[in-house]
């Protein structure tokens, strides 16, 4: 339970590091000169690198535990990249901190979901594993409101530097307390990356990876990065109150993760709980797009619904692990992370363009509409490929 814990605390700072540049645009902005660009490629390195490294830590979790993977990448990507950040004085030092936080965080949710495969019966494993991520998701909080206080108290430097320091004890307790579960290693061809192959031979993923790869993005996109642009430029919102906004959204999505998680045994659907979820969220995102500007209050409701309705990771991540052969369990659920956190950062790195090529100062509301609209689309895009899966009763408890 003291490794869940550690675990835990480490996924507390990967939702915090994945989110906190909205908070941090304004001073960014003024004394580094970053522009949107600038802040939607740090954001996008951060989720391309995480994503990029599933296949390493895939066949890590499988031949190494989840213990040794964890902890090393967690003390040199973490605990170096935060000082980097704290450190740095031009907008590539901060491109370049972010790309190795996001290597840093990328073992940490999957070692967590490798020994709950292994640890679990199928019928659980969806309560496990959203009610972690319901529970890592207050960093998302913690990069809000919090993180706008102690900036504004202490500095933004110091205040990243104190938390590299966290970040490096929080290694320490995952190597002091993680235990590797017992797994019986199998020999045959689906070793290395040709496991990964194995598993996208796999037919019935196919319409299930679509929706993986894009039920996160509008919520982690607009968390994590738009939502500070868009209350600046549109509302002239202060750090104070893009905090409390986004704190709304981050209670949003820690809500979203435990009520998504029962569900599916409550249903007994995995498809149908994850296919109307994540429905809602695009029909509030298109709401968003058609009317930029509007009351505020209703602004933070339909950012509190794309939040709600974008938790359902967990769900989707069990739907797929049903089709996973019992070998190939680590780099199954790194594969579909890699989908998952790869489509936030594709998506970070096109509405970066889509905002840089189309932004006017003067009237800053149609670019926003434009991201909106983008996030919306292919969410719904993914939902109507989604509707033809294969769906898999959960087991009973």
């Amino acid at each position: 339970m003291a490794g869940i814990a550690a675990l835990a605390a480490a996924y507390i700072f990967s939702q915090f590091y994945r989110s906190f540049l909205a908070v941090l645009t304004p001073a960014l902005t003024e004394e580094l000169g970053m522009s949107k660009a600038d802040l939607s490629q740090a954001s996008g390195l951060w989720f391309l690198t995480f994503a990029l490294m599933q296949f390493v830590v895939g066949i890590s979790l499988d031949r190494f535990g989840p213990r040794r993977t964890a902890t090393v990448l967690f003390a040199i990507g973490v605990g170096g990249g935060a000082f980097l950040f704290a450190a740095a004085t031009t907008p590539v030092e901060i491109i370049i901190a972010m790309s190795l936080i996001g290597i840093g965080c990328s073992p940490v949710l999957m070692a967590a979901f490798f020994i709950f495969a292994y640890t679990f019966p199928p019928a659980r494993f969806a309560i496990a594993s959203s009610w972690f991520v319901a529970l890592g998701t207050a960093g998302n909080v913690i990069g809000a409101k919090p993180l706008a206080i102690a900036v504004e108290s202490f500095g933004w430097r110091e205040t990243i530097f104190g938390l590299g320091v966290l970040s490096l004890l929080t290694a320490l307790a995952i190597y002091a307390f993680v235990r590797d579960p017992k797994v019986e290693r199998e020999e045959g061809g689906s070793t290395g990356l040709s496991g990964y192959v194995a598993l996208l031979k796999i037919p019935a993923l196919w319409l299930i990876i679509p929706l993986v790869a894009v039920n996160y993005a509008p919520a982690a996109g607009m968390r994590g990065l738009w939502v500070g642009p868009y209350l600046s430029d549109v509302y002239g919102a202060s750090t104070q109150l893009i905090g409390t906004i986004s704190l709304f959204m981050a209670v949003s999505m820690i809500l979203g993760s435990v009520l998504y998680g029962p569900l599916d045994t409550l249903f007994g659907t995995r498809k149908w709980v994850s296919f109307f979820g994540n429905l809602l969220g695009a029909l509030a995102l298109i709401f968003l797009a058609l009317f930029p500007v509007q009351p505020l209050w209703q602004v933070t409701v339909l950012l509190f619904a794309v939040g709600l309705f974008g938790a359902s990771f967990g769900v989707m991540m069990a739907h797929a692990r049903d089709f996973f052969p019992k070998e190939l369990t680590g780099r199954g659920v790194t594969l579909m992370n890699f989908f998952t956190i790869g489509g936030v950062g594709l998506g970070q790195f096109l509405t970066g363009q889509m905002a840089q090529a189309r932004f006017d100062p003067l009237d800053p509301a149609p670019t926003f509409s434009m991201l909106f609209g983008f996030y919306g689309v292919i969410l719904a895009l993914a939902v109507a490929i989604y509707f033809f899966s294969q769906d898999k009763k959960p087991g009973t408890l």
